[in-house]
């Protein structure tokens, strides 16, 4: 199978396509048959029964499902980093100095290769956040439960070895690679996750791909930004039914001032220096909801405002992760 990444669609000079074990779709699996195996619990009997009859789901299903969320393989290479897909450190590395000497901008590194006449599925060459996209849309904490139930450590320094590893051999051929890694750089690199923010934040206004944008904008992009700064600079996620915020925000950002909605209740929300601050319209019809930021969890009710004081000190700042 393929990941995201679009460089590798075989093994080197294998007669057939497709790669075993990549990382990024075995990890979701297993959190999608997890999820999945739990949804039954949380409908009504008579419903469940309903739904499972008009799908065609029996407990033998179920029952895989459940193994599946348990025993989905995900290849390492020696030294603990989590491998794109399996045989990728047997690859060969490339001398990503010289190809940046020589032409620039490299973003499409694999028709550079082919022109001189290099198969890119030689190489630890990479179009886009692959692995890296793990860290994106999970947090430490769901990924350390993930990596737990399918029998794998999880260090504490994980994030930042394989992010570090896989920014070094990527080319970043797509514009929704820079949100992904200024997304998971977030918690660990604040000032290298702005600078790609900046690089997807203009990626049409200055056409960074040479051409693409009068072809057609990248919305998928434009949304990445703006998803970018409520769920990493902004620290939004949800858990138990609360709304919560660890934000961390870079060095050069010095407040965040955005509207959201949290179960059709629309939230103002500002952060300004160690303080932040969220209010709901007192016109608004909405249901109460509770938040919850620097260790404390409150009920937010139409027309009222609460603020949450905010420490900047990272041992005090609450788990880490990035969504």
């Amino acid at each position: 199978m393929m990941g995201p990444d679009e460089f590798h669609e075989k093994y080197p000079d294998a007669a057939r396509g497709g790669l075993r074990n990549n990382a990024y779709t075995n990890v979701l699996v297993a959190w999608l048959c997890d999820i999945a195996g739990q949804l039954p619990a949380l409908l009504p009997a008579s419903r469940t029964a309903e739904v499972r009859e008009r799908l065609g789901i029996g407990d033998d299903e179920l029952a895989v499902w459940q193994d599946m969320s348990r025993r989905m393989f995900v290849p390492f290479q020696g030294d603990g980093i989590i491998s794109q897909f399996e045989g990728y450190e047997d690859l060969e590395e490339l001398d990503w100095d010289a190809y940046r000497a020589k032409y620039g901008n490299i973003q499409r590194l694999d028709r550079i290769l082919r022109a001189e006449d290099k198969d890119p599925n030689r190489y630890k060459v990479t179009k886009q956040a692959d692995t890296v996209m793990l860290f994106f849309l999970f947090r430490d904490e769901e990924l350390r439960e993930i990596f737990g139930r399918l029998g794998y450590a999880y260090p504490a320094d994980t994030v930042a070895r394989n992010v570090a590893y896989y920014d070094r051999r990527t080319s970043h051929g797509s514009t929704l690679s820079f949100v992904t890694h200024a997304g998971a750089l977030a918690a660990i690199d604040p000032d290298s996750s702005w600078d790609r923010f900046l690089v997807a934040l203009h990626s049409d206004a200055d056409d960074i791909q040479g051409g693409t944008t009068k072809e057609g904008i990248h919305m998928g992009v434009m949304a990445g930004t703006l998803d970018l700064v409520q769920a990493n600079y902004a620290g939004t996620f949800v858990r138990d039914g609360v709304l919560y915020f660890e934000p961390r925000l870079p060095g050069r950002l010095d407040g965040l001032s955005f509207p959201m909605q949290f179960r059709g209740t629309p939230i103002q929300v500002t952060l300004t220096g160690d303080r932040l601050t969220l209010a709901v319209h007192p016109e608004s019809a909405s249901r109460p909801v509770r938040v919850g930021a620097a260790g404390d969890v409150r009920e937010l009710c139409p027309g009222e405002r609460t603020v949450f004081e905010l420490s900047r000190d990272p041992a005090t700042a609450g788990p880490s992760g990035t969504r």
